[in-house]
Protein backbone atom coordinates (compact mmCIF):
# COMPACT_ATOMS: atom_id res chain seq x y z
CA UNK A 1 0.00 0.00 0.00
CA UNK A 2 2.79 2.40 0.91
CA UNK A 3 4.58 1.61 -2.31
CA UNK A 4 1.41 2.36 -4.26
CA UNK A 5 0.99 5.73 -2.54
CA UNK A 6 4.64 6.64 -3.14
CA UNK A 7 4.34 5.87 -6.81
CA UNK A 8 1.06 7.89 -7.16
CA UNK A 9 1.91 10.85 -4.89
CA UNK A 10 1.44 13.43 -7.66
CA UNK A 11 -2.14 12.26 -8.29
CA UNK A 12 -2.96 12.69 -4.61
CA UNK A 13 -1.36 16.14 -4.60
CA UNK A 14 -3.49 17.30 -7.56
CA UNK A 15 -6.65 16.02 -5.89
CA UNK A 16 -5.84 17.88 -2.68
CA UNK A 17 -5.16 21.14 -4.53
CA UNK A 18 -8.40 20.93 -6.49
CA UNK A 19 -10.33 20.11 -3.32
CA UNK A 20 -8.81 23.10 -1.51
CA UNK A 21 -9.71 25.46 -4.33
CA UNK A 22 -13.28 24.20 -4.42
CA UNK A 23 -13.64 24.54 -0.65
CA UNK A 24 -12.26 28.08 -0.77
CA UNK A 25 -14.66 29.03 -3.57
CA UNK A 26 -17.67 27.63 -1.73
CA UNK A 27 -16.69 29.35 1.50
CA UNK A 28 -16.20 32.64 -0.32
CA UNK A 29 -19.61 32.37 -1.96
CA UNK A 30 -21.31 31.54 1.32
CA UNK A 31 -19.63 34.45 3.03
CA UNK A 32 -20.76 36.79 0.26
CA UNK A 33 -24.32 35.52 0.41
CA UNK A 34 -24.59 35.70 4.17
CA UNK A 35 -22.51 38.71 5.05
CA UNK A 36 -22.20 40.61 1.79
CA UNK A 37 -24.69 43.28 0.79
CA UNK A 38 -24.82 45.15 -2.45
CA UNK A 39 -24.70 48.81 -1.62
CA UNK A 40 -25.94 51.71 -3.70
CA UNK A 41 -24.56 55.19 -3.55
CA UNK A 42 -25.99 58.62 -4.21
CA UNK A 43 -24.25 61.87 -5.06
CA UNK A 44 -25.92 64.93 -3.56
CA UNK A 45 -27.18 67.66 -5.86
CA UNK A 46 -29.53 70.58 -5.74
CA UNK A 47 -32.86 70.03 -7.46
CA UNK A 48 -36.50 71.03 -7.65
CA UNK A 49 -38.92 68.87 -5.68
CA UNK A 50 -42.61 68.45 -6.42
CA UNK A 51 -45.23 67.11 -4.05
CA UNK A 52 -47.87 65.20 -6.00
CA UNK A 53 -51.19 63.75 -4.95
CA UNK A 54 -52.53 60.64 -6.66
CA UNK A 55 -56.20 59.62 -6.46
CA UNK A 56 -57.81 56.48 -7.82
CA UNK A 57 -61.26 56.52 -9.40
CA UNK A 58 -63.53 55.61 -12.30
CA UNK A 59 -65.27 57.22 -15.26
CA UNK A 60 -68.77 58.41 -14.31
CA UNK A 61 -71.41 60.60 -16.00
CA UNK A 62 -73.40 63.59 -14.80
CA UNK A 63 -76.41 62.67 -16.95
CA UNK A 64 -77.28 59.11 -15.99
CA UNK A 65 -80.84 57.94 -15.45
CA UNK A 66 -82.81 54.73 -14.87
CA UNK A 67 -86.42 54.86 -16.10
CA UNK A 68 -89.32 52.74 -14.83
CA UNK A 69 -93.09 52.74 -15.27
CA UNK A 70 -95.04 54.00 -12.28
CA UNK A 71 -97.54 51.14 -12.37
CA UNK A 72 -97.86 47.55 -13.56
CA UNK A 73 -99.43 46.62 -16.88
CA UNK A 74 -99.00 45.00 -20.25
CA UNK A 75 -95.97 46.20 -22.21
CA UNK A 76 -97.26 46.83 -25.72
CA UNK A 77 -94.41 48.82 -27.29
CA UNK A 78 -90.60 49.01 -26.86
CA UNK A 79 -89.03 51.58 -29.16
CA UNK A 80 -85.33 51.18 -28.29
CA UNK A 81 -82.70 48.50 -27.89
CA UNK A 82 -79.39 48.41 -26.07
CA UNK A 83 -76.79 50.59 -27.79
CA UNK A 84 -79.28 53.00 -29.39
CA UNK A 85 -78.67 56.74 -29.09
CA UNK A 86 -81.81 58.63 -28.03
CA UNK A 87 -82.70 62.31 -27.96
CA UNK A 88 -84.16 64.20 -25.03
CA UNK A 89 -87.96 63.62 -24.60
CA UNK A 90 -87.90 60.75 -27.11
CA UNK A 91 -90.45 57.99 -26.38
CA UNK A 92 -88.95 54.62 -25.56
CA UNK A 93 -91.79 52.34 -24.33
CA UNK A 94 -95.50 52.19 -23.56
CA UNK A 95 -97.98 50.16 -21.53
CA UNK A 96 -101.43 49.11 -22.75
CA UNK A 97 -103.55 52.26 -22.45
CA UNK A 98 -106.96 50.81 -23.34
CA UNK A 99 -107.97 50.07 -19.75
CA UNK A 100 -106.75 53.49 -18.66
CA UNK A 101 -108.70 55.19 -21.41
CA UNK A 102 -111.87 53.28 -20.44
CA UNK A 103 -111.39 54.27 -16.79
CA UNK A 104 -110.91 57.87 -17.83
CA UNK A 105 -114.13 57.78 -19.86
CA UNK A 106 -115.95 56.20 -16.93
CA UNK A 107 -114.86 58.95 -14.56
CA UNK A 108 -115.77 61.58 -17.13
CA UNK A 109 -119.29 60.15 -17.19
CA UNK A 110 -119.37 60.18 -13.38
CA UNK A 111 -118.24 63.78 -13.44
CA UNK A 112 -121.05 64.78 -15.85
CA UNK A 113 -123.67 63.02 -13.71
CA UNK A 114 -122.35 64.66 -10.54
CA UNK A 115 -122.35 68.04 -12.22
CA UNK A 116 -125.98 67.66 -13.30
CA UNK A 117 -126.93 66.61 -9.77
CA UNK A 118 -125.12 69.69 -8.50
CA UNK A 119 -126.98 71.99 -10.90
CA UNK A 120 -130.33 70.43 -9.88
CA UNK A 121 -129.51 70.83 -6.18
CA UNK A 122 -128.42 74.41 -6.73
CA UNK A 123 -131.70 75.28 -8.52
CA UNK A 124 -133.74 73.59 -5.75
CA UNK A 125 -131.94 75.45 -3.01
CA UNK A 126 -132.32 78.72 -4.89
CA UNK A 127 -136.11 78.16 -4.93
CA UNK A 128 -136.08 77.40 -1.22
CA UNK A 129 -134.23 80.60 -0.51
CA UNK A 130 -136.89 82.73 -2.15
CA UNK A 131 -139.01 84.44 0.41
CA UNK A 132 -138.69 84.30 4.14
CA UNK A 133 -137.16 81.10 5.54
CA UNK A 134 -136.18 80.28 9.03
CA UNK A 135 -132.49 80.21 9.94
CA UNK A 136 -132.57 76.42 10.36
CA UNK A 137 -133.98 75.83 6.88
CA UNK A 138 -131.51 78.29 5.40
CA UNK A 139 -128.53 76.51 7.05
CA UNK A 140 -129.83 73.14 5.87
CA UNK A 141 -130.08 74.42 2.31
CA UNK A 142 -126.52 75.74 2.40
CA UNK A 143 -125.15 72.43 3.74
CA UNK A 144 -126.92 70.50 0.96
CA UNK A 145 -125.39 72.83 -1.61
CA UNK A 146 -121.90 72.45 -0.08
CA UNK A 147 -122.15 68.64 -0.23
CA UNK A 148 -123.07 68.80 -3.88
CA UNK A 149 -120.09 71.07 -4.48
CA UNK A 150 -117.74 68.60 -2.72
CA UNK A 151 -119.05 65.72 -4.84
CA UNK A 152 -118.43 67.75 -7.97
CA UNK A 153 -114.87 68.63 -6.85
CA UNK A 154 -114.08 64.98 -6.17
CA UNK A 155 -115.38 63.99 -9.59
CA UNK A 156 -113.03 66.55 -11.19
CA UNK A 157 -110.06 65.22 -9.17
CA UNK A 158 -110.85 61.61 -10.19
CA UNK A 159 -110.79 62.59 -13.86
CA UNK A 160 -107.47 64.40 -13.44
CA UNK A 161 -105.90 61.40 -11.66
CA UNK A 162 -106.93 59.04 -14.43
CA UNK A 163 -105.53 61.44 -17.00
CA UNK A 164 -102.19 61.47 -15.14
CA UNK A 165 -102.15 57.64 -15.01
CA UNK A 166 -102.76 57.57 -18.76
CA UNK A 167 -99.76 59.83 -19.34
CA UNK A 168 -97.55 57.74 -17.04
CA UNK A 169 -98.23 54.69 -19.22
CA UNK A 170 -95.93 56.28 -21.80
CA UNK A 171 -92.18 56.35 -20.98
CA UNK A 172 -89.81 58.94 -22.44
CA UNK A 173 -86.21 59.90 -21.75
CA UNK A 174 -85.40 63.20 -20.01
CA UNK A 175 -81.82 63.27 -21.39
CA UNK A 176 -79.82 62.60 -24.54
CA UNK A 177 -77.66 59.51 -24.37
CA UNK A 178 -76.95 55.87 -25.09
CA UNK A 179 -79.38 53.16 -23.99
CA UNK A 180 -77.18 50.86 -21.86
CA UNK A 181 -79.83 48.54 -20.42
CA UNK A 182 -83.26 47.28 -21.48
CA UNK A 183 -84.69 44.85 -18.93
CA UNK A 184 -87.76 43.90 -21.02
CA UNK A 185 -86.88 44.19 -24.70
CA UNK A 186 -90.01 42.43 -26.00
CA UNK A 187 -93.56 43.72 -26.11
CA UNK A 188 -96.59 41.64 -25.13
CA UNK A 189 -95.54 40.73 -21.58
CA UNK A 190 -97.07 41.82 -18.30
CA UNK A 191 -94.57 43.70 -16.14
CA UNK A 192 -94.22 45.36 -12.79
CA UNK A 193 -92.19 48.59 -12.52
CA UNK A 194 -88.96 46.87 -11.39
CA UNK A 195 -89.11 44.41 -14.31
CA UNK A 196 -88.92 47.02 -17.04
CA UNK A 197 -85.92 49.26 -16.37
CA UNK A 198 -84.30 51.37 -19.06
CA UNK A 199 -80.85 52.85 -18.33
CA UNK A 200 -79.55 55.81 -20.32
CA UNK A 201 -76.12 57.50 -20.03
CA UNK A 202 -75.01 60.64 -21.82
CA UNK A 203 -71.36 60.02 -22.91
CA UNK A 204 -70.83 63.74 -23.48
CA UNK A 205 -71.15 64.40 -19.74
CA UNK A 206 -68.56 61.93 -18.47
CA UNK A 207 -66.07 62.92 -15.78
CA UNK A 208 -63.47 61.19 -13.62
CA UNK A 209 -64.87 60.40 -10.18
CA UNK A 210 -62.25 59.97 -7.44
CA UNK A 211 -62.16 59.86 -3.65
CA UNK A 212 -59.73 61.62 -1.33
CA UNK A 213 -59.31 60.93 2.37
CA UNK A 214 -59.53 63.71 4.94
CA UNK A 215 -55.76 64.25 4.93
CA UNK A 216 -55.52 64.63 1.15
CA UNK A 217 -58.73 66.53 0.39
CA UNK A 218 -57.40 69.66 2.13
CA UNK A 219 -54.62 69.82 -0.49
CA UNK A 220 -57.12 70.25 -3.33
CA UNK A 221 -59.18 73.21 -4.51
CA UNK A 222 -61.70 73.70 -7.26
CA UNK A 223 -59.95 74.64 -10.48
CA UNK A 224 -56.77 72.64 -9.77
CA UNK A 225 -55.49 70.98 -12.95
CA UNK A 226 -53.83 67.57 -13.19
CA UNK A 227 -53.35 64.48 -15.31
CA UNK A 228 -55.70 61.52 -15.57
CA UNK A 229 -54.37 58.15 -16.72
CA UNK A 230 -56.85 55.37 -17.43
CA UNK A 231 -55.86 51.73 -17.02
CA UNK A 232 -57.22 51.04 -20.51
CA UNK A 233 -54.94 53.73 -22.02
CA UNK A 234 -51.75 53.69 -19.89
CA UNK A 235 -49.76 55.70 -22.43
CA UNK A 236 -52.25 58.58 -22.70
CA UNK A 237 -52.35 61.43 -20.19
CA UNK A 238 -55.65 63.29 -20.17
CA UNK A 239 -55.82 66.83 -18.87
CA UNK A 240 -58.33 67.21 -16.05
CA UNK A 241 -59.64 69.96 -13.78
CA UNK A 242 -61.31 69.61 -10.39
CA UNK A 243 -64.78 71.18 -10.50
CA UNK A 244 -66.45 69.72 -7.39
CA UNK A 245 -65.28 68.58 -3.95
CA UNK A 246 -68.01 67.22 -1.69
CA UNK A 247 -68.60 68.96 1.64
CA UNK A 248 -69.70 65.80 3.47
CA UNK A 249 -67.96 62.38 3.50
CA UNK A 250 -69.02 59.70 1.08
CA UNK A 251 -71.31 57.12 2.63
CA UNK A 252 -70.58 53.41 2.54
CA UNK A 253 -66.79 53.80 2.83
CA UNK A 254 -64.64 52.34 5.59
CA UNK A 255 -62.79 55.61 6.23
CA UNK A 256 -63.55 59.31 5.99
CA UNK A 257 -63.29 60.04 2.27
CA UNK A 258 -64.72 62.77 0.08
CA UNK A 259 -65.93 62.70 -3.52
CA UNK A 260 -63.90 64.64 -6.08
CA UNK A 261 -65.20 65.28 -9.59
CA UNK A 262 -62.63 65.94 -12.31
CA UNK A 263 -63.68 67.26 -15.71
CA UNK A 264 -61.82 65.78 -18.67
CA UNK A 265 -60.60 68.43 -21.08
CA UNK A 266 -60.57 66.11 -24.10
CA UNK A 267 -63.95 65.57 -25.84
CA UNK A 268 -65.38 62.06 -25.93
CA UNK A 269 -67.01 62.20 -29.34
CA UNK A 270 -65.91 58.68 -30.34
CA UNK A 271 -66.89 57.23 -26.93
CA UNK A 272 -63.41 55.75 -26.40
CA UNK A 273 -63.57 56.67 -22.71
CA UNK A 274 -66.33 54.46 -21.39
CA UNK A 275 -68.41 54.48 -18.25
CA UNK A 276 -66.76 52.50 -15.42
CA UNK A 277 -63.16 52.61 -16.71
CA UNK A 278 -60.68 52.80 -13.82
CA UNK A 279 -57.58 54.95 -13.51
CA UNK A 280 -55.63 57.48 -11.46
CA UNK A 281 -55.55 61.26 -11.29
CA UNK A 282 -52.37 63.03 -10.20
CA UNK A 283 -51.99 66.65 -9.11
CA UNK A 284 -48.98 68.82 -8.34
CA UNK A 285 -49.96 70.34 -5.02
CA UNK A 286 -46.65 72.01 -4.14
CA UNK A 287 -43.16 72.68 -5.52
CA UNK A 288 -39.89 73.83 -3.91
CA UNK A 289 -36.95 74.88 -6.06
CA UNK A 290 -33.18 74.58 -5.76
CA UNK A 291 -32.92 72.55 -2.55
CA UNK A 292 -30.37 69.99 -1.39
CA UNK A 293 -32.10 66.66 -0.99
CA UNK A 294 -31.41 62.93 -0.80
CA UNK A 295 -33.60 59.86 -1.24
CA UNK A 296 -35.31 59.14 2.07
CA UNK A 297 -34.16 55.50 2.07
CA UNK A 298 -30.54 56.64 2.70
CA UNK A 299 -31.46 58.25 6.03
CA UNK A 300 -31.00 56.22 9.20
CA UNK A 301 -32.16 56.95 12.74
CA UNK A 302 -30.37 56.60 16.05
CA UNK A 303 -32.13 56.05 19.35
CA UNK A 304 -31.55 58.62 22.06
CA UNK A 305 -31.26 57.65 25.76
CA UNK A 306 -35.04 57.80 26.15
CA UNK A 307 -35.40 55.06 23.56
CA UNK A 308 -37.08 57.13 20.86
CA UNK A 309 -35.77 57.76 17.35
CA UNK A 310 -34.19 61.17 17.40
CA UNK A 311 -30.91 61.75 15.61
CA UNK A 312 -30.73 61.28 11.85
CA UNK A 313 -27.55 60.25 10.09
CA UNK A 314 -26.17 58.90 6.82
CA UNK A 315 -23.11 56.92 5.77
CA UNK A 316 -20.96 59.46 3.95
CA UNK A 317 -17.87 58.67 1.90
CA UNK A 318 -14.81 60.20 3.60
CA UNK A 319 -11.33 59.26 2.28
CA UNK A 320 -12.76 56.13 0.73
CA UNK A 321 -14.44 55.01 3.94
CA UNK A 322 -18.07 55.08 5.06
CA UNK A 323 -18.35 57.56 7.90
CA UNK A 324 -21.36 58.04 10.13
CA UNK A 325 -22.47 61.64 9.63
CA UNK A 326 -25.32 63.34 11.51
CA UNK A 327 -27.64 65.55 9.48
CA UNK A 328 -30.55 67.92 9.95
CA UNK A 329 -33.59 67.56 7.73
CA UNK A 330 -36.59 69.73 6.92
CA UNK A 331 -39.35 67.67 5.26
CA UNK A 332 -40.03 64.77 2.95
CA UNK A 333 -41.50 65.20 -0.54
CA UNK A 334 -42.17 62.27 -2.87
CA UNK A 335 -39.58 59.88 -1.40
CA UNK A 336 -36.97 62.64 -1.11
CA UNK A 337 -35.94 64.52 2.04
CA UNK A 338 -34.61 68.07 2.16
CA UNK A 339 -31.30 68.32 4.06
CA UNK A 340 -30.53 71.59 5.86
CA UNK A 341 -27.21 70.73 7.60
CA UNK A 342 -24.51 68.03 7.73
CA UNK A 343 -24.08 67.52 3.99
CA UNK A 344 -23.09 69.57 0.99
CA UNK A 345 -23.45 69.30 -2.74
CA UNK A 346 -21.47 66.47 -4.39
CA UNK A 347 -21.09 64.47 -1.18
CA UNK A 348 -21.47 60.71 -1.74
CA UNK A 349 -23.59 58.64 0.64
CA UNK A 350 -24.45 54.93 0.89
CA UNK A 351 -27.55 53.09 1.92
Amino acid sequence: MMNFLKKRWYVIAVILVIGGLLFSKISSNNTTKTNGKKQTSYTLKRQNLKETLSLSGTIDAEEHTILRFQSSGKLVWVGVKQGDYVKKYQGIASLDQRELQKNLQKYLNTYMKTRWDFETTKETEDIKNIGGLSNDLRRQALRTLDKAQFDLNNAVIDVELKDIALKFAYLYTPIDGIVTKVESPYAGVNIIPTQAEFEIINPKTIYFSATADQNDVVKLNQGVEGDVTLDSYPNIKLKGKVYMISFVPKTGETGTVYSVKIALQEPNNDYRYRYGMTGDASFKVREVKDVLSIPTKFIKAEKNPEGTLDKKYVLKKVNGNQTKTYIQIAEEMDDNTIVTAGLKERDVIYD
